[in-house]
Protein backbone atom coordinates (compact mmCIF):
# COMPACT_ATOMS: atom_id res chain seq x y z
CA UNK A 1 0.00 0.00 0.00
CA UNK A 2 1.35 3.33 -0.75
CA UNK A 3 2.31 5.74 2.34
CA UNK A 4 -0.50 8.32 1.17
CA UNK A 5 -3.40 5.47 0.97
CA UNK A 6 -1.77 4.59 4.59
CA UNK A 7 -2.82 8.01 5.58
CA UNK A 8 -5.30 8.54 3.78
CA UNK A 9 -7.14 5.32 4.84
CA UNK A 10 -7.22 6.99 8.78
CA UNK A 11 -8.77 9.97 8.00
CA UNK A 12 -11.48 8.41 6.09
CA UNK A 13 -12.31 6.11 9.31
CA UNK A 14 -12.26 9.37 11.01
CA UNK A 15 -14.42 11.34 9.03
CA UNK A 16 -16.95 8.10 8.34
CA UNK A 17 -17.60 7.77 12.19
CA UNK A 18 -17.85 11.55 12.62
CA UNK A 19 -15.47 12.10 15.03
CA UNK A 20 -13.59 15.43 15.27
CA UNK A 21 -9.66 16.18 14.56
CA UNK A 22 -7.07 18.51 13.36
CA UNK A 23 -3.68 17.94 11.59
CA UNK A 24 -0.87 19.76 11.26
CA UNK A 25 2.03 19.17 9.09
CA UNK A 26 5.90 19.46 10.22
CA UNK A 27 9.40 18.66 9.77
CA UNK A 28 9.56 14.67 9.74
CA UNK A 29 10.32 13.24 13.50
CA UNK A 30 11.25 10.00 14.40
CA UNK A 31 11.41 9.88 17.82
CA UNK A 32 9.42 10.96 21.21
CA UNK A 33 12.44 12.89 21.98
CA UNK A 34 12.31 14.81 18.69
CA UNK A 35 8.20 15.73 19.30
CA UNK A 36 10.12 19.16 21.22
CA UNK A 37 10.13 20.98 17.81
CA UNK A 38 6.09 20.86 17.59
CA UNK A 39 4.91 21.04 20.62
CA UNK A 40 4.02 24.91 20.00
CA UNK A 41 2.11 24.39 17.47
CA UNK A 42 -0.48 21.40 18.60
CA UNK A 43 -2.46 20.69 22.25
CA UNK A 44 -2.95 18.53 24.56
CA UNK A 45 -0.34 14.95 25.42
CA UNK A 46 1.49 14.13 22.70
CA UNK A 47 2.29 9.93 22.95
CA UNK A 48 5.60 7.89 21.79
CA UNK A 49 4.50 4.40 20.36
CA UNK A 50 6.72 1.27 20.88
CA UNK A 51 6.06 -1.82 18.76
CA UNK A 52 7.76 -4.58 20.34
CA UNK A 53 7.43 -8.39 20.27
CA UNK A 54 7.88 -11.28 22.48
CA UNK A 55 10.79 -13.47 22.40
CA UNK A 56 9.54 -16.24 19.91
CA UNK A 57 8.37 -13.17 17.85
CA UNK A 58 4.82 -14.73 16.97
CA UNK A 59 3.32 -11.94 19.44
CA UNK A 60 3.10 -8.02 19.01
CA UNK A 61 2.20 -5.70 21.15
CA UNK A 62 1.92 -1.91 20.45
CA UNK A 63 2.71 0.25 24.15
CA UNK A 64 1.73 3.72 24.16
CA UNK A 65 2.65 6.31 26.59
CA UNK A 66 3.41 10.07 27.01
CA UNK A 67 6.18 11.07 25.52
CA UNK A 68 8.15 11.63 28.14
CA UNK A 69 7.18 8.18 30.20
CA UNK A 70 10.59 6.47 31.05
CA UNK A 71 8.76 2.95 29.82
CA UNK A 72 10.74 -0.30 30.96
CA UNK A 73 10.40 -2.96 28.65
CA UNK A 74 10.91 -5.49 31.64
CA UNK A 75 8.02 -3.94 33.83
CA UNK A 76 6.32 -3.77 30.68
CA UNK A 77 6.83 -7.79 30.31
CA UNK A 78 5.82 -8.42 34.06
CA UNK A 79 2.81 -6.11 33.62
CA UNK A 80 1.44 -8.10 30.69
CA UNK A 81 2.81 -11.06 31.42
CA UNK A 82 4.91 -11.80 28.23
CA UNK A 83 8.40 -13.52 27.53
CA UNK A 84 11.85 -11.32 26.95
CA UNK A 85 10.28 -7.99 25.00
CA UNK A 86 12.56 -6.83 22.17
CA UNK A 87 11.94 -3.84 19.56
CA UNK A 88 10.06 -5.48 16.49
CA UNK A 89 11.97 -5.15 13.19
CA UNK A 90 11.60 -2.58 10.26
CA UNK A 91 10.83 -5.83 8.60
CA UNK A 92 7.79 -6.85 11.11
CA UNK A 93 6.90 -3.87 11.39
CA UNK A 94 5.98 -3.52 7.52
CA UNK A 95 4.51 -6.91 7.26
CA UNK A 96 2.24 -6.59 10.67
CA UNK A 97 1.17 -2.87 10.25
CA UNK A 98 2.31 -1.91 6.91
CA UNK A 99 4.36 0.75 8.28
CA UNK A 100 8.44 2.41 8.67
CA UNK A 101 9.91 3.44 11.39
CA UNK A 102 9.01 6.60 13.00
CA UNK A 103 5.40 6.11 11.86
CA UNK A 104 3.84 3.48 14.53
CA UNK A 105 0.76 4.53 15.96
CA UNK A 106 -2.55 3.49 17.39
CA UNK A 107 -4.11 4.47 14.07
CA UNK A 108 -1.80 2.33 12.57
CA UNK A 109 -4.03 -0.75 13.90
CA UNK A 110 -6.25 -0.44 11.60
CA UNK A 111 -3.49 -2.18 9.05
CA UNK A 112 -3.61 -4.91 11.50
CA UNK A 113 -5.69 -7.10 9.36
CA UNK A 114 -5.20 -10.67 11.46
CA UNK A 115 -5.24 -8.74 14.81
CA UNK A 116 -1.59 -9.56 15.64
CA UNK A 117 -1.22 -6.57 17.64
CA UNK A 118 -2.27 -6.46 21.34
CA UNK A 119 -2.48 -2.41 22.14
CA UNK A 120 -1.67 -0.94 25.48
CA UNK A 121 -2.48 2.28 26.46
CA UNK A 122 -0.61 4.28 29.70
CA UNK A 123 -3.08 5.13 32.01
CA UNK A 124 -1.64 8.46 32.38
CA UNK A 125 -3.00 9.70 29.34
CA UNK A 126 -5.89 8.44 29.69
CA UNK A 127 -7.17 11.65 31.58
CA UNK A 128 -9.71 13.49 29.18
CA UNK A 129 -6.58 15.31 27.02
CA UNK A 130 -6.26 15.74 23.97
CA UNK A 131 -3.96 13.32 22.15
CA UNK A 132 -1.79 13.84 19.85
CA UNK A 133 -0.14 10.70 17.17
CA UNK A 134 0.75 10.75 13.41
CA UNK A 135 -1.64 9.32 10.93
CA UNK A 136 0.82 6.80 9.52
CA UNK A 137 3.36 8.66 8.33
CA UNK A 138 5.91 11.13 10.78
CA UNK A 139 5.31 14.33 9.13
CA UNK A 140 1.96 14.92 10.17
CA UNK A 141 0.19 15.00 13.20
CA UNK A 142 -3.73 14.77 14.26
CA UNK A 143 -5.12 15.71 17.43
CA UNK A 144 -7.96 13.35 18.95
CA UNK A 145 -9.97 13.56 21.97
CA UNK A 146 -9.51 10.33 24.07
CA UNK A 147 -13.02 9.56 23.40
CA UNK A 148 -12.71 10.00 19.50
CA UNK A 149 -9.21 7.29 19.62
CA UNK A 150 -11.55 4.92 21.46
CA UNK A 151 -14.53 5.21 18.90
CA UNK A 152 -11.74 4.92 16.26
CA UNK A 153 -10.16 1.70 17.89
CA UNK A 154 -13.74 -0.24 18.79
CA UNK A 155 -14.66 0.72 15.01
CA UNK A 156 -11.48 -1.71 14.36
CA UNK A 157 -11.92 -3.63 16.60
CA UNK A 158 -9.35 -2.99 18.58
CA UNK A 159 -9.34 -3.60 22.69
CA UNK A 160 -7.52 -0.83 24.78
CA UNK A 161 -5.83 -2.51 27.78
CA UNK A 162 -4.95 0.30 30.20
CA UNK A 163 -1.41 -0.37 31.96
CA UNK A 164 0.00 1.89 34.72
CA UNK A 165 3.92 2.42 33.47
Amino acid sequence: MEILENEQKVYDKLDELGIEYSVIEHDPVFTAAELESIKDRTHGIHCKNLFLRNAKGNKYYLITAEDTAEVDIKDVRDKIGSTRLSFASPERLMKVLNLTPGSVNPFSLINDTEKQVTFYLDKNVMNGEDLNFHPNVNHKMVTISLDGLKKYLASIGIIINPIEL
